[in-house]
């Protein structure tokens, strides 16, 4: 046991910023995630490193060196989060509800930042591999609120992968119809996606723009959408702001062609979208 503990320690210590550090010991342990979560009080001790750092988002005064504690804790917990035989364990214990307040924070130091970009990550973890019982919890503790809050607000990084978990969302069949089943949620969606377009136009990057056509071709395979797409589309889509990304990528530009030709440009009546 005690070997196990120093093992785990020395994961543990393994600084924030140093990411390809961190997913070489990931990598060296292959089966971590089973040894964390069935070794006796180890989730424990994880949660009880998140849980200390409550006090210190509201007034925000975290420092980066307890911000640095608590995003290695995070790390171990996406690795639970993201294999296949604890991942739906990690969702059935509700922890992610103990993360949830990350998202929430108000502090735009660095230290804050890290923290919620490392929350992004166990929730893109969750939803990597598609999972309808994964998606069935998040959607029922209120995380697409989270996800498109960090789609406004959040860093470049963080729009990216809160970008990433909605698509995920939308993709599973569940997602897709819990999202359409009120025009209100589509239309937030969609004010999020032109969030995102409007960072992109300042600073491109055609694998998130990838992800924004994406979320909006999977709406077409939701008629309670159609009218709000073809009636708000973000201009940014139509008017040759990323020309130059789609001309670098194959698939953007034909995922892109696809989305214009199921979404004609003339507007349509409320009636007509069928929503």
């Amino acid at each position: 046991m005690a070997k196990v503990g120093s093992s785990l320690m020395a994961i543990a210590e393994v600084k924030t910023s140093s990411c390809s550090a961190k997913a070489t010991k990931r990598v060296a342990f292959q089966g971590l995630a089973p040894l964390l979560w069935f070794s006796f009080g180890t989730v424990a001790i994880l949660l009880q490193e998140v849980l200390s750092v409550y006090p210190l988002l509201s007034p925000p005064s975290l420092t980066p060196e307890q911000s640095n504690r608590v995003c290695n804790a995070l790390a171990l917990l996406q690795c639970v989060a993201s294999h296949p035989d604890t991942k739906i364990l990690f969702a059935q214990a509700r922890i992610p509800f103990y993360l949830y307040i990350f998202l929430g924070t108000i502090g735009e130091s660095r230290p804050f930042e890290y923290l919620r970009l490392a929350t992004l990550g166990v929730m893109g973890a969750l939803v990597k591999v598609p999972d309808t019982r994964v998606i069935i919890f998040l959607l029922s503790s209120e995380i697409m609120p989270l996800c498109l809050r960090a789609m406004e607000t959040g860093s470049a990084l963080s729009r990216a992968v809160a970008t990433f978990i909605v698509q995920k969302l939308l993709m599973d069949d569940v997602g897709l119809q819990y999202i359409c089943y009120l025009p209100e949620r589509v239309f937030a969606v969609n004010h999020a996606l032109e969030n995102v377009l409007a960072s992109l136009a300042e600073q491109p990057s055609t694998r998130l723009l990838k992800h924004v056509i994406r979320c909006y071709l999977r709406f077409l395979d939701d008629g309670r959408s159609l009218w709000v797409l073809r009636n708000f589309l973000p201009k940014r889509l139509t008017d040759g702001t990323f020309d130059h990304c789609l001309r670098e990528d194959q698939t953007a530009r034909m995922w892109m062609q696809q989305l214009l030709d199921n979404l004609p440009g003339r507007p349509v009546t409320k009636e007509g979208g069928g929503i």
